[in-house]
């Protein structure tokens, strides 16, 4: 049994090390600064926190591909014993930088997994700390781990790392704010893609294969957003009269909802599709709108696609539409 425990430790340290040093590294490359965001680097003077944190991001890979490559025969003997060692000595310092950073800044958080660690340093936090110091010091001893012959030999070892795994959870707050990041959506308002993007989106559409004969030239002429909507208008011609072929790209990072529409460029108005582009955009919306109300929910369709002066089509669907008239040349907006 202590045999099986000690065993554990090497593969959870190797993870947490392993996976310390690529959360720093990610945020490193998102904020463009190797120092950014790590708790214990703090400590340093502003000059020297780049080399601190990437010092302690080396050293982390250092010590989880040690903790792997002398698990076995192979690494046997006193480099299996200086890895580990260095891998307690690693961690009983860290508790110390800890606890000297909590009493000087006790607004920042650890860093010890890149832009999760952002909560102030608790006492669960310097728990965890000791809690991997001391599975550190307990692997010193542990002989070389002979290839598992069945499941066997595997379940001990197994069921000790599931029981520290689940432990360590518990004392770590990254657990809570990876948690309430999965579940959370961010409004689409709030959504700040570039016009590019957009329009690289847009042109990967069916919406746009579909009309794509109708297009006089493939830059838009303009580009505007309304909340969860952005328009890009493109030029185009229909039975020897000026026209904008008008798409509605709705703003989400995958797959998102592309509509059209053909408006006449000297009244506004909307002209009819020509039997050559294909269905009608409205065709796949009144389709998702039979569903019922089981079906997922979709983004609002704005009014003015398609739909006459007056109370719109969608209003009979449930959905309170209705569309305002402007002046001549100007397009109708939603109003809902």
């Amino acid at each position: 049994m202590f045999r099986a425990l000690g065993q554990a430790q090497i593969p959870l340290l190797a993870a947490m090390l392993l996976g310390g040093c690529a959360a720093k590294l990610a945020r490193a490359i998102r904020r463009r600064s190797i120092d950014a965001g790590l708790g214990p680097t703090a400590l340093f003077p502003l000059k020297l926190r780049p080399w601190a944190a990437g010092t302690l991001a080396a050293v982390e890979f250092g010590m989880g591909i040690g903790l792997i490559v002398t698990v076995g025969t192979l690494g046997a003997g006193a480099p299996a014993t200086l890895v580990r060692l260095g891998t307690c000595l690693l961690f009983a310092v860290a508790t110390l930088a800890l606890i000297e950073l909590r009493s000087i800044r006790p607004d920042i958080g650890c860093g010890c997994f890149g832009e999760l660690s952002s909560t102030p340093i608790t006492g669960r936090t310097l728990a965890r700390s000791i809690l991997l110091a001391l599975a550190a010091l307990g692997a010193v001893g542990v002989d070389p781990i002979p290839p598992p012959r069945g499941f066997g030999d595997l379940a001990p070892m197994l069921l000790f790392l599931v029981i520290e795994l689940g432990v360590i959870g518990l004392l770590s707050p990254e657990v809570r704010d990876l948690l309430v990041r999965i579940g959370y959506s961010e409004p689409c308002e709030l959504r700040m893609p570039t016009p590019e993007h957009t329009l690289h989106a847009l042109r990967r559409s069916s919406q746009w294969r579909r009309h794509l004969t109708l297009l006089a030239r493939d830059d838009p002429i303009d580009c505007w957003r309304e909340l969860c909507w952005r328009y890009l208008a493109f030029p185009s011609r229909y039975n020897g009269r000026d026209a904008e072929l008008v798409f509605a790209v709705y703003l989400q990072n995958r797959r998102p909802v592309v509509l059209s529409v053909l408006v006449d460029g000297a009244t506004g108005a909307v002209i009819p599709w020509p039997v050559s582009s294909g269905r009608p955009v409205s065709w796949r919306w009144t389709r998702l709108l039979r569903r019922g109300a089981h079906a997922a929910p979709q983004p609002e369709l704005p009014a003015w696609l398609g739909e006459p002066p007056g109370q719109g089509r969608l209003a009979g669907q449930g959905i309170p539409v209705t569309v305002r008239q402007e002046q001549p040349g100007a397009r109708s907006s939603p109003v809902v």
